[in-house]
């Protein structure tokens, strides 16, 4: 399981960069490789608005389908398109593979260091 340095992360296992006033927001390895192999993924619009712990997206694998949370609140400011026509990009590279950008970010208190989500990953198991 890889737990990149530089990156928050939730509970709900996703990740979150910090680039300037903006938060990209992706599935942590740990989550994808829970998930399986993903083969459709939903993702909201430009301009919704998205609320810490409240789901904005889901992903479906030959398992299951699964609600992606929203590890902050704001306003999504740009979509990954990209995910639509080829979601295994989250199973191959979940770190590149960020879902939303969202800006007028609030309630971020929540978030953990990379340290605190590999001891969490570590209490769960």
């Amino acid at each position: 399981m890889e737990v990149r340095e530089g990156l928050l992360y939730s509970k709900s296992h996703e990740w979150v960069k910090e680039e300037g006033d903006v938060a990209v927001i992706g599935l942590t390895d740990f989550a994808q490789s829970e998930l399986g192999d993903l083969v459709f993924v939903n993702l909201p619009e430009e301009e919704d608005e998205v609320t810490v712990g409240e789901a904005f997206s889901d992903v479906e694998s030959v398992k299951a389908v699964s609600d992606v949370y929203s590890p902050v609140s704001g306003v999504v400011c740009e979509v990954n398109e990209e995910l639509l026509d080829a979601p295994e990009r989250i199973n191959e590279a979940p770190y590149d593979a960020w879902f939303v950008k969202v800006k007028d970010i609030t309630d971020k208190e929540e978030l953990l260091t990379a340290e605190e989500y590999k001891a969490f990953v570590e209490s769960e198991e």
